[in-house]
């Protein structure tokens, strides 16, 4: 925020360019017109859009390293594939912890960053160790023991350098929008946006390009080229470090350092234990929001806890259902890079004689769909309905997810249909006991289902990135998006769960699993019918939660 300062010797008063709570990266104030904004969170941006070709370099085809190259199982490399992704996603709410806690936001980018890349050489070098098995199709017994060590050693180091870099720098980024000025407050609501339609750009670039490489030329070389992405998103990060706002909330180096946010917010619910039976003051019941109105059982942890830290809790609390209801979505979110994938593998990918499309490719399509509908989201929903609801962002946030879910049921419902008709086009052309054999269904089936998938993602993605961001207190905004990232991260946990669960369950006495490795006699179909009523149920529960929410600030 700006404010005046009076001229010693003409007295008139002249603009103060200084930003309220932020310093540049030599602990100076910042200054509005050099620092900050646009400029600033496009050099972030451009590090994220690096990154993310990285890791999806890795995780969109990782079930087909699992399944040809290390010779797992279908259901073994989905849960393995699952718990991978589920860590990497989970791991921010630790990294977002000790950000905000004491080592700041952009510090812990460099530190995550090293593990990063150290996974992605460790990665690489794993992928050159030879098979004992040549010439021979890949089994677990022809992969040397140290080969499988190496490379899940490699796998869990990126995870946990993965898992830091992008809830720190997502909100270091955020951050470079000051919050009181309203051209900037307007412009944070729009850098969600376009920062995910970057990221897509990063995502599309190596579906197109690793995925390729790595079933046509080499898996050391498919995994080489997200190494260097990686070495660049770090290069561009520090590129921009003169421009940097540095929040003195916790970033700056004169700021304070916070207690553990887990740790406060735990205290407020001991206290509030400790003193039900107690009964505060009026004094202390003057709580500054309207949440205060809730969960008014906290309110007794005033008496020894400090009423900024009772609002913390009852905010985060408040966040609980919503962030239960969204897990459906992150169990929905994990089919695209295991299932799809694999369901691709088995229809006709050919566009020549000679040139087959790799299944992992076909992710190209949620890419594109979200390029497509992002600018048609932010330049020509959002002012219609702006002019309608008054809105600043045309709709709420809780408005914007829950069309998401909406709209991932019905992709659900069409991946099911999909995988109807291709087990029946199986069945018709004597297929069901040939696992390896292309079933005679053009792969641009799965197109539509990818395509909502990708408009779904448009609107519950980016509405749990900026919800999570924006309703928690500001020192706690990376733990914020630690919160929506999680959701992705248990819901890769859920689905790993559910599909070991089903499996055992559906593979008794001798029956065909759901998942079994022939896909033509396993059932995936009724797998996305589970799971478009389970988000049936969560979408309905959303509405219902939404409905009475309060929000810390308009939305």
């Amino acid at each position: 925020m700006s404010t005046s300062i009076a001229d010693n010797e003409t007295g008139t008063i002249i603009p103060n360019d200084n930003v309220e709570y932020s310093v540049d990266f030599q602990g100076k104030p910042s200054i509005r017109s050099s620092s900050g904004a646009w400029k600033s969170s496009g050099f972030t941006m451009c590090a994220e859009v690096a990154e993310k070709f990285a890791y999806f370099g890795i995780a969109s085809n990782l079930i087909t390293y699992f399944t040809e190259a290390l010779g797992e199982s279908t259901a073994v490399a989905a849960s393995n594939v699952n718990l991978w992704l589920g860590t990497a996603a989970f791991l921010p709410l630790i990294w977002g912890s000790i950000a905000d806690s004491f080592l700041g936001r952009f510090r812990t980018i460099l530190l995550t960053s090293s593990f990063y890349i150290m996974g992605l050489v460790l990665l690489t070098f794993s992928a050159t160790i030879p098979s004992l098995c040549k010439g021979q199709e890949t089994h677990e017994s022809c992969v040397p023991q140290v080969k499988v060590i190496v490379f899940f050693c490699a796998l869990y180091l990126i995870a946990l350098g993965e898992g830091g870099f992008k809830v720190c720098l997502r909100a270091f980024g955020a951050d470079q929008f000051d919050e009181q000025d309203p051209k900037e407050s307007k412009a944070k609501s729009s850098y969600f946006n376009w920062l995910y339609f970057a990221i897509s750009i990063g995502i599309l670039t190596t579906r197109l390009i690793t995925n390729y490489v790595q079933e046509n030329l080499s898996w050391a070389l498919g995994y080489a080229i997200p190494c260097l992405s990686m070495m660049l998103a770090l290069f561009l990060f520090l590129l921009g470090i003169k421009t940097y706002r540095f929040s003195t909330g916790g970033e700056g180096r004169q700021g304070r350092k916070h207690d553990n946010p887990f740790v406060r917010i735990g205290r407020v619910f001991v206290a509030a234990a400790i003193n039900r039976r107690q009964t505060p003051s009026d004094t202390c019941l003057l709580l500054p929001t309207e949440s205060s109105k809730k969960f008014r059982f906290l309110d007794r942890a005033v008496i020894s806890c400090d009423s900024s830290e009772v609002e913390e809790a009852k905010a985060v609390l408040s966040l609980v259902p919503i962030w239960l209801c969204s897990l459906v979505f992150g169990i929905v979110y994990a089919q695209s890079p295991t299932f799809f994938t694999k369901q691709g593998s088995t229809m006709d990918r050919s566009i020549s004689s000679t040139l087959l499309v790799p299944a992992a490719t076909l992710q190209c399509f949620i890419s594109l769909a979200i390029l497509v509908f992002i600018p048609i989201y932010d330049r020509v929903f959002v002012p219609i309905a702006r002019s309608i609801t008054r809105k600043p962002a045309g709709i709420t946030t809780l408005q914007r997810i829950s069309t998401g879910i909406f709209l991932s049921i019905i992709s659900m419902v069409i991946a099911a249909l999909v995988e109807m008709k291709r087990l029946k086009t199986a069945r018709d052309h004597g297929l069901v006991d040939s696992p390896n054999a292309t079933v005679p269904m053009s792969v641009c089936w799965l197109i539509p289902q990818y395509i909502l998938f990708g408009v779904s993602d448009v609107f519950t993605m980016v509405g749990l990135q900026e919800f999570f961001y924006g309703q928690v207190p500001p020192e706690l905004r990376s733990m914020g998006l630690a919160l929506y990232l999680s959701i992705i991260g248990i819901g890769n946990f859920l689905s790993s769960f559910m599909v070991s669960v089903i499996e055992e369950a559906t593979s008794q006495s001798g029956q065909v699993s759901w998942f079994s490795n022939n896909l033509n006699q396993a059932h995936l179909d009724y797998f996305y019918w589970l799971l478009a009523c389970l988000s049936s149920l969560a979408f309905i529960f959303i509405v219902y939660f939404a409905k009475s929410y309060v929000y810390n600030s308009p939305k």
